[in-house]
């Protein structure tokens, strides 16, 4: 069995309450907060089965490795998934889906950018989440909490070489399309209907120079104002949206 791990803050807490409380260890909370929030959050707690244990602030804050923790977190077991990027498609193409949608970064090192990352890319249905293994953040508390539980739902695979990996996509017929401010076109000018996978680089910096040559397309996201780029994480929302948008879900 995996080690525990520990989800702090309202939303990480609460969502795998939801969707996987028998695998919640305990859950620790502040017992000196009594407003309505608390209350409710509670209420869910025992609704849920889980162990609660009272705690204070410096308790909490150092299990969670963080003050921002909101009065509660848990140890819970690893959620387990796909163990692999490959088993993940098969799994996907196995239900019929025939249209995936992957989120691709490219040297976002910042935890709560992959955090905000992450709950944008459970919001739009994406079925993985792809970057380096250098270059990137992984998976901690920090970005548990700010992706308010979609840490714990979205596939998140770091790769030893993303320009392989981008090729690999290509073979499962993967259009891969990457996010660039000098492209000629926009993010609103291509067919984002079939199998494709947007691929990202972090504020500043951009993509490598590697991914960029390996993506199949470049587009951009217009900006009318004096600012030159987007946070990754707004534009991983602009883009991901475009393409729900296209593909008629969100009726």
């Amino acid at each position: 069995m995996s080690s525990p791990k520990v989800l702090f803050g309202f939303h990480a807490v609460s969502v795998r309450m939801k969707t996987a409380p028998q695998s919640i260890i305990e859950v620790y909370y502040e017992v000196t907060r009594r407003d309505a929030r608390m209350r409710q959050f509670l209420d869910r707690a025992k609704e849920a089965g889980v162990r609660l244990i009272e705690a204070d602030s410096p308790r909490i804050a150092k299990l969670a490795g963080s003050h921002g923790h909101q009065g509660v977190a848990a140890r819970v077991q690893e959620m387990k998934m796909a163990t692999s990027l490959d088993d993940l498609l098969d799994q996907v193409e196995a239900t019929g889906v025939a249209n995936p949608l992957i989120l691709v970064l490219d040297g976002v090192t910042d935890p709560h950018n992959l955090g905000a990352c992450l709950r944008v890319a459970d919001g739009a249905g994406v079925h993985a989440v792809i970057a380096p293994k250098d270059h990137a953040a992984g998976i901690n508390a920090t970005v548990a909490k700010v992706a308010s539980g979609a840490a714990e739902t979205v596939p998140y695979f770091m790769v030893t070489n993303l320009a392989r990996t981008l090729n690999e996509l290509k073979e499962r017929n993967i259009w891969c399309i990457g996010t660039s401010g000098d492209a000629d076109k926009t993010i609103y000018d291509v067919d984002l209907k079939g199998p494709v996978a947007l691929v990202l680089g972090a504020e500043g910096d951009g993509m490598r120079q590697l991914t960029r040559k390996t993506c199949d397309q470049l587009v951009s996201i217009p900006m009318m104002g004096a600012v030159e780029s987007l946070n990754v994480s707004v534009a991983s929302g602009v883009c991901l949206y475009e393409a729900v948008r296209q593909r008629g879900l969100t009726d």
